[in-house]
């Protein structure tokens, strides 16, 4: 940390930075993330950097990170602390190239110390949705075309997964907050776009079963009248399985009338205009934007 005397003490920092000096003392204990000195009567002293350090951390909190994956954010970056506080505008751009990059030479190491640079930049939200979803977009069209080998999908379709698996379940949820199901629907294989909405809705603090890739048929039911969930949400990524997947819905619709249903995916996203008509009130969207205009509605409804 330097050698910079300490200069602000715990009750002057918890009020610059509006925390309790409780809170600060039990993540210094935790986490060893800074180690203010002492003065002569014992008390604890922190400098600039700490106090920048400590600001940082909670704007990461702020953003939706615990502090465990603040820390873990802070001790793993490779950026400083200026350089974490003021991203450039083209930055994420930069990263994700690098990282698709690094994905398709099975380069895992790097992977990661990229990823963790865009978490130490940004948002929990944008680096998931804006940077890793692109990429595995980017990456299925990639496989498609023959441009790249079922290896090279598999490979940076599974890292992301293991990246974005991790970070969903370390959010708590809300006892408050409407318990929610997300499935694939019948006959997908596609779960990665389902996994990040999963995420955006446990950083709300939904409860989320998330029960992946399409299951046996009426497996669904039992699972509904065992959890009784206030939302069900199906994801559709191919057109193949596209009408599997709207009767479904429908068929859930009738059989739990007050089971308020969502649909998304890009199979959904593309339907011809008559579709989205017919079944607007399920369209989710696909930005957050859409996300959460749709999220306000239905829970508006609830109330």
């Amino acid at each position: 940390m330097g050698n910079d005397p300490g200069k602000y003490n715990i009750k002057a920092v918890s009020r610059m930075l509006n925390i309790q000096a409780g809170t600060l003392r039990a993540w210094e204990r935790r986490y060893q993330m800074i180690a203010p000195v002492r003065n002569e009567s014992g008390h604890r002293l922190y400098t600039e950097e700490h106090v920048e350090i400590l600001r940082w951390l909670i704007s990461k909190i702020n953003q939706g990170f615990t502090i465990s994956q603040a820390v873990s954010l802070l001790e793993n970056s490779s950026l400083s602390m200026e350089k974490a506080e003021v991203p450039k505008r083209d930055q994420a751009d930069e990263i994700g190239d690098k990282l698709l990059a690094a994905l398709l030479e099975f380069d895992s190491t790097q992977a990661h110390e990229l990823i963790n640079q865009a978490f130490s930049l940004y948002t929990i939200d944008k680096t998931v949705i804006d940077l890793l979803g692109p990429i595995l977009i980017k990456v299925g069209d990639l496989w498609e075309e023959g441009s790249i080998t079922t290896a090279h999908e598999h490979f940076a379709s599974s890292f992301i997964r293991s990246r974005i698996e991790g970070l969903s379940n370390s959010f708590p949820h809300s006892t408050f907050l409407p318990k929610s199901i997300a499935v694939c629907g019948p006959g997908e294989k596609h779960e990665l776009g389902l996994l990040i909405y999963t995420l955006y809705l446990r950083r709300k603090g939904f409860e989320v079963i998330f029960l992946g890739t399409s299951l046996a048929e009426h497996d669904l039911e039992v699972v509904v009248e065992k959890i009784k969930p206030q939302f069900l949400f199906f994801s559709c990524t191919l057109e193949e399985n596209r009408k599997a997947t709207l009767e479904l819905a429908q068929e859930m619709n009738k059989t739990f009338p007050d089971l308020m249903i969502g649909l998304g995916g890009i199979a959904i996203d593309s339907m011809p205009l008559e579709l989205q008509e017919e079944y607007r009130e399920y369209l989710v969207g696909m930005t957050r934007a859409e996300w959460e205009k749709w999220l306000k509605k239905r829970i508006d409804q609830l109330k």
